[in-house]
């Protein structure tokens, strides 16, 4: 009998798995076994002598890769969130075969036919709205995916898909491998301005890097306050030129080199399914659906933030001035300068807030929250395996029992994928009886005693355990509408409104609670910070947009092979006027959004899209004086529990009575007055 795990019933609570009892050995054997599985399981679909129906073709293929979707789940979390050498070997070893085994499905002659002939019958088969979406996103899948092509075509769709997944993997792990090779080693009289919270992360930093002293690493949640606070600014240029620099050291780990490849052959894609580029392929099945509709939205923005991040510039040199700064400000001087200006003008002094926000408070306020809007409590599970000592789960409730387990993953470490994001083991469905989600979030806090974030980390934290709730909440029958599985530029819209509940000052009265005193954060302190919540949204709002901007000017480029990527960059960005003092927030050769996978390729105008729909839903609250009204908040459950069972736009609709206007997102922004014309832009239908 193997002892392998993954070929065995888990017999923990809910099923998590068995971390304790799982090897990086296991992985490939479960995958390599779930694909042959899977194939097996298609060739009894594409088998049968019976003609094609709704149960032996869509929901068969809906159950097919069980032991697949198992092995995969775990590998890619482990993947992010531990990225050891022996876990990147595997991914090398297996992304090709893995892509291969994709195309071998979505390719398929005999399997298309069904469900082609399923499509074409679809208004006599009597399906209920949920299923008949499913198979016109089937169908539409198949579609995008070549089935419909030629046999030479469909040959070179799969060669394609094979080569972008191992060039997605190696831009993945170059950028993983200079986070975590790179350090800016400082003693103590490199500490100038730091506060203690900088300083006890620097530690850690360095202690967990077996280093003496202290160490700024390229964790955004250390090298942001390090910028922000000291007053060495040769040390701020090297940590913010290294940052900036992720991906792109000349060598066998140069994603220039790969960046090029990954765009010709997702044009070229685009190109065999009859579209002029790869931004209009992916536009083509997203709420915007054009490249001018998304141009028209990150156009007013841009207009609006240029103009505000002027102004903010401005009042910076002012105080640089007081340095001897007196003709321009660098990129590695401009939080630094903010965070002063905002002292100034505020009275608001990261380092006075910052102890007020315990990350286990404010977890807890996340949790408070779901309970007062969606009837959710949460339970910790003291004694469950995980894959690291740092990472807590809780059991999911609500009045009618057991909805889910929520698992966080909330530290920084060496080869831990940077940035924030919500994954699941397993999603919620009930094809064949109810499974309930696990759901996961990451981020890369520093750790300290205690963890003290920004009250932008706690916005991260609430950001993601939206998309959690998005997981958790999911009522649907089929696994591929379950939860997160909607349209790219609709799936941020439950985690950034959800953002907005982290500023309601009852949640600060309750959650903000000094590490030291327990006291609750001064009523004068929440209405300097509320006041100041629009303060450098110039800054923030155009390092925002001019990378959505360059990820569609990159994504639409007729000769992407040619190109010279930094010069490209620096092309676009003088071509909108960037300010000089301000970089994008991710270059191409660390924009894991783009290009470590195609997630969000031609896309990362998403989160701006989503904040449309954000800020005007948020309003709705707002305008009935309870942030926690429970009617809407049960409109707003309707949509969480969803997923891709109906069009984004009618659930939309649905929720707030009327399509989203981009005022809200403008006037959320402090951009309103500066937008130009009447700054009234509604997302297209």
């Amino acid at each position: 009998m193997s002892s392998n795990p993954f070929f065995a019933p888990w017999s923990t609570p809910f099923g998590v798995p068995p971390f304790d009892l799982i090897r990086p050995a296991h992985l490939p054997e479960a995958i390599i076994a779930g694909m042959e599985a899977q194939n097996a399981e298609i060739a009894v679909i594409t088998g049968s002598a019976e003609p094609p129906s709704f149960a032996n073709t869509i929901e068969a293929l809906e159950r097919s890769g069980a032991l697949l979707d198992r092995a995969l789940s775990v590998f890619s979390n482990l993947l992010s969130s531990l990225g050891s050498d022996e876990l990147q070997a595997i991914e090398t070893e297996l992304a090709p075969r893995l892509a291969q085994h994709g195309s071998g499905i979505s390719l398929n002659p005999a399997l298309f036919a069904r469900v082609d002939a399923l499509h074409r019958n679809r208004d006599a088969l009597g399906l209920d709205a949920p299923s008949q979406r499913l198979l016109e996103r089937h169908h539409l899948g198949f579609i995008r995916a070549g089935a419909h092509l030629g046999a030479a075509e469909k040959l070179r769709m799969a060669a394609i898909s094979e080569r972008l997944a191992v060039l997605h993997a190696q831009f993945g792990q170059n950028v993983v491998r200079d986070e975590r090779e790179w350090h800016l080693p400082l003693t103590q009289a490199d500490l100038d301005g730091l506060p203690d919270f900088v300083r006890e992360g620097a530690r850690n930093a360095a202690q967990a890097r077996g280093l003496d002293g202290y160490a700024i690493t390229l964790s955004r949640s250390l090298i942001e306050p390090f910028l922000t606070f000291s007053r060495r600014r040769d040390l701020r240029r090297i940590a913010y030129e290294a940052f900036i620099a992720r991906g792109e050291h000349a060598g066998p780990h140069d994603n220039r080199k790969l960046i090029p490849e990954i765009l010709a052959l997702r044009a070229e894609r685009a190109r065999l399914l009859g579209f002029k580029d790869y931004a209009a392929f992916r536009l083509a099945d997203t709420m915007a659906a054009t490249q001018e509709n998304v141009e028209s939205l990150t156009g007013a923005v841009w207009s609006a933030a240029r103009h505000a991040a002027g102004v903010e510039r401005d009042r910076l040199l002012a105080a640089a001035s007081v340095d001897g700064i007196n003709d321009r400000l660098e990129p590695w001087d401009w939080r630094h300068y903010a965070e002063r200006v905002r002292l100034a003008e505020y009275a608001i002094d990261e380092a006075e807030l910052k102890p007020y926000f315990v990350l286990e408070n404010i977890q807890q306020a996340a949790f408070d929250t779901a309970s007062r809007l969606f009837g959710l409590s949460f339970h910790r599970l003291e004694s469950l395996p995980l894959y690291h000592l740092d990472v807590r789960a809780w059991e999911v409730r609500d009045g009618s029992g057991h909805v889910g387990v929520f698992i966080a993953d909330n530290y920084a470490r060496a080869g831990k994928r940077s940035g924030a994001w919500m994954s699941s083991l397993r999603d919620q469905q009930s094809l064949d009886g109810p499974v309930s989600p696990i759901i996961l979030n990451n981020n890369n806090f520093s750790q300290g005693t205690p963890t003290l974030l920004s009250f932008d980390d706690a916005e991260t934290l609430f950001h993601e355990f939206g998309h959690a709730l998005h997981g958790l909440l999911s009522r649907v029958r089929y696994p591929s509408q379950s939860g997160t599985s909607v349209r790219r530029d609709f799936v941020e819209f439950p985690s950034q409104i959800y953002e907005h509940w982290l500023a309601v000052p009852e949640t600060l009265r309750r959650f903000a609670r000094h590490h030291a005193t327990g006291e609750p954060i001064p009523d004068a302190l929440i209405q300097r910070l509320l006041a100041a919540r629009t303060f450098n949204q110039g800054f923030a709002t155009v390092e925002y947009t001019a990378s959505a901007i360059l990820d569609m000017a990159l994504h639409t480029h007729p000769d992407p092979a040619a190109l010279d990527v930094a010069a490209f960059e620096r092309e676009v960005l003088s071509n909108i006027a960037m300010p000089r003092e301000i970089g994008a927030r991710h270059r191409p050769t660390h924009f894991q959004h783009l290009f470590a996978g195609a997630g969000y390729a031609a896309g990362y105008y998403s989160y701006l899209w989503a904040e449309v729909l954000d800020a005007d839903g948020f309003s709705a609250f707002h305008a009935t004086g309870n942030p926690f009204d429970p009617a809407l908040a049960a409109k707003l459950r309707r949509i969480l529990e969803s997923g891709d069972t109906r069009d984004p736009m009618e659930l939309y609709v649905a929720f707030r009575g009327e399509a989203p206007r981009i005022d809200a997102l403008l006037h959320h922004r402090g951009l309103t007055a500066l937008a130009g014309g009447d700054g009234v832009n509604k997302p297209e239908t």
